[in-house]
C-alpha cells in the first residue's frame, strides 16, 4: 500500500467531505474534496522521497484549510 495514504486529512473545510490524493502522472500531487472538488496547489516532485515529503505538505495545507474553491464563474 501507498505510504501517503497514512497521512491524515480532515474534512473539507468548505463542505465537509472527504479529502483525498490525487497523484498526477508521477510528477506532481495534490489533495481534492470527493464532493466539492475543493483541492490544494499542485506539489511538483522527481523521486518517491520528495514525493512522500510533497504529500506531507499537501497534507498540512489541506489541515489547515489554505485550498482553491472552484466555483462557477471563477
Amino acid at each position: 500500500m501507498d505510504p501517503i495514504f497514512d497521512l491524515e486529512l480532515q474534512d473539507c473545510p468548505y463542505c465537509g467531505g472527504t479529502g483525498c490524493f490525487e497523484d498526477e502522472g508521477g510528477w506532481c500531487l495534490y489533495v481534492q474534496c470527493l464532493d466539492c472538488s475543493s483541492h490544494t496547489a499542485e506539489f511538483a516532485y522527481r523521486n518517491e522521497a520528495e514525493r512522500a515529503e510533497r504529500a506531507r505538505q499537501a497534507a498540512h495545507i489541506w489541515n489547515i484549510g489554505k485550498v482553491i474553491r472552484p466555483n462557477p464563474g471563477d
